[in-house]
């Protein structure tokens, strides 16, 4: 095979999991989202509750947007470091490998998430008395300035998945593609937040656990999905020269080859036990 031709199949490859990190992050966002209400729903109610009630309910939808805006652009500058980065030569030559240690990373955020491992990811864009001070001032402006301004500082408040979903957007391969990754990810987390900004939901401190767990073990697959592309680029670029990697990469195909028939396989045996039944139903 000539390196045209595995160029051109890299680029579906590529193609095809820039849509499966966006699909995943959305559900990430929405299950996510139960973690939010825990750590961000008694904020959001108590601010809305301090400032008064409104004519609209507008100012809701600018308080969760102005969020989200915030999570974008976190995304954009995480994607230009990664760019950055391999443009200048620091990873250029080994930005499959950086991929792949962007991968484990990811995988490590989100089992400290899940507590099997002592580590809690997140960071503090600004110091939560500064965060605090802004909080309060903001109820004293017009309802649609305060809303924004409370809105942006919510979306600068720590958070462990977050924060991986960011590092997850330092491997965009384009800034856009990162900010994307972000607003997708944003996206997921607005009906739940939004209800919340309405009228505070009550859900129970166990729900809210087992839906952040759900959404790290979707960042795990994510992270997967990211070393898996590492490792396709890494034997693109080098595909003259084997190695180990190379053999990694077509155990891992063949085993993903094997689980797709497998599911084909399931999903026949499926389909032909509910024609039995529905063929028995109707003699």
């Amino acid at each position: 095979m000539d390196h045209s031709t595995m160029d051109h199949g890299m680029q579906h490859v590529v193609a095809a999991a820039g849509g499966f990190d966006y699909g995943l992050a959305f559900m990430a966002g929405v299950l996510g989202s139960g973690h939010c209400l825990g750590m961000c729903g008694a904020l959001v109610s108590g601010y809305f509750m301090k400032a008064g009630p409104s004519r609209t309910y507008f100012p809701y939808f600018v308080y969760q947007i102005a969020r989200i805006i915030v999570y974008t652009l976190v995304g954009f500058a995480a994607a230009a470091l990664g760019v950055v980065l391999v443009s200048s030569g620091v990873f250029g030559k080994v930005q499959s490998i950086l991929q792949m240690f962007i991968g484990f990373v990811v995988i490590l955020l989100a089992m400290g998430i899940l507590g099997w491992i002592p580590l809690q990811g997140s960071v503090r864009l600004l110091p939560m008395n500064l965060l605090r001070r802004g909080y309060a001032e903001s109820r004293t402006k017009d309802p649609l300035l305060g809303a924004t301004i409370a809105g942006l500082l919510n979306g600068l408040m720590p958070c462990p998945l977050t924060f991986a979903m960011a590092v997850k957007a330092t491997s965009a391969t384009t800034i856009l593609e990162g900010g994307l990754l972000m607003l997708t990810f944003g996206a997921g987390t607005l009906p739940t937040m939004l209800f919340v900004s309405v009228a505070f939901g009550k859900m129970s401190a166990h729900f809210r656990g087992l839906m952040l767990k759900s959404a790290a073990l979707i960042m795990i697959i994510m992270g997967c999905n990211t070393i898996y592309m590492g490792l396709s680029f890494y034997v693109a670029d080098n595909f003259q020269h084997h190695n180990f990697i190379h053999d990694i990469k077509n155990e891992i195909d063949a085993a993903i080859i094997y689980l797709g028939q497998l599911v084909e396989f399931l999903k026949q045996m499926m389909d032909y036990y509910a024609g039995m039944l529905k063929n028995s139903q109707g003699s």
